[in-house]
């Protein structure tokens, strides 16, 4: 798979990397048996820039990963480029959250992070929520500090403002800004993603594929109990059938190019934005090697202003977060 950049320093990742938040919580049911076999297939088709973050399963997924990694020794540390996040903390069974970005936090946050993943240093450690409460002054000096410290390599926020990341670029370099963006998510493209060019700055857009939405093959009546989807706008009622003819548009451009719903929604995306990488999430060999086959697809200019029109925002139905997930989203 052909490699994009990340942030000032330039560090190759893979053009397509891997969400691992599903392999621990909110989409049912975990196997980690499953799980790593996913994760060492990932590498085996090039995929070696791997997401978590400390809420995420409660410190399981970072667990989950540091398993990985220890398994395969020096050899797949080298191989693999890691991103977490500190900021939201939540209570274990509970979807409300709360914001830290205080630098004791930090600290705190990112030992615990460090030993989960069994690791000496974090390639891209993330602010997951901004809560304006702490200057970002504050904050990006504590993260400052990590990066001096060895601790981590780059430094990441998440789901900021232009305005913000700005701010944290006059203390620090932003190596990265991940935030949700798909074919029907895309606020980045006001102003964030031309902010980020500008900066040098990644834009690594998670959810690509809309939580599976867009690929056609979920519907509301067949999640588990305890996928948070459920709950989620776009997933319930008439906004559900609404979006659900906007899929059906889609699968009938991609059926009619030989390509999964996922892999034209992946090419898209990479075929729009050059600073673009999307993770999207998996758990299953058979959807992460169809993502993978996304890095080979080239749309042409035309058929990406197609997508554009099909998903234009006034079309979708639905916030992409219930009000307790829109805490920390500037």
């Amino acid at each position: 798979m052909h490699t994009r950049l990340l942030g000032p320093q330039g560090q190759p990742v893979s053009a397509i990397g891997l969400g691992c938040m599903g392999m621990s919580e909110f989409y049912g049911a975990s196997d980690d048996a499953e799980s790593l076999r996913t994760l060492a297939r990932a590498l085996e088709l090039g995929i070696n820039f791997l997401d978590s973050a400390d809420t995420y399963g409660h410190g399981h997924n970072e667990s989950l990963l540091g398993r990985f990694l220890k398994e395969g020794g020096a050899a797949r540390r080298r191989q693999v480029v890691i991103a977490s996040k500190f900021g939201i903390v939540r209570e274990p069974g509970k979807y409300e959250r709360r914001i830290d970005n205080s630098p004791a936090y930090i600290r705190q946050a990112c030992e615990a992070s460090l030993r989960r993943l069994g690791v000496e240093q974090i390639d891209l450690y993330y602010c997951h929520r901004r809560n304006p409460e702490v200057p970002i002054e504050e904050m990006m000096g504590a993260l400052a500090q990590l990066v001096a410290a060895g601790k981590v390599r780059q430094i990441g926020l998440s789901e900021v403002s232009a305005a913000t990341l700005r701010q944290a670029g006059a203390v620090h370099p932003v190596a990265a800004v991940q935030s949700e963006y798909s074919l029907w998510t895309r606020e980045a493209e006001r102003e964030m993603l031309a902010t980020c060019a500008e900066l040098g700055t990644t834009f690594v857009a998670y959810s690509p594929l809309g939580r599976a939405f867009l690929t056609g093959a979920v519907h509301s009546g067949q999640l588990a109990e305890g996928d948070f989807r459920k709950h989620n706008p776009r997933f319930v009622g008439a906004a559900e059938q609404i979006n659900a003819q906007l899929v059906a548009e889609l699968g009938r451009f991609a059926a009619a190019r030989g390509l999964s719903n996922a892999q034209v929604a992946l090419a898209w995306l990479l075929g729009k934005q050059p600073h673009v990488v999307p993770i999207p999430g998996t758990r299953r060999i058979a959807y992460l090697e169809q993502n993978a086959g996304a890095a080979a697809v080239s749309l042409k200019p035309e058929e990406i202003a197609e997508l554009d029109r099909m998903f234009a925002p006034e079309r979708v139905a639905g916030a992409r977060y219930a009000e307790a997930g829109m805490v920390g989203i500037e």
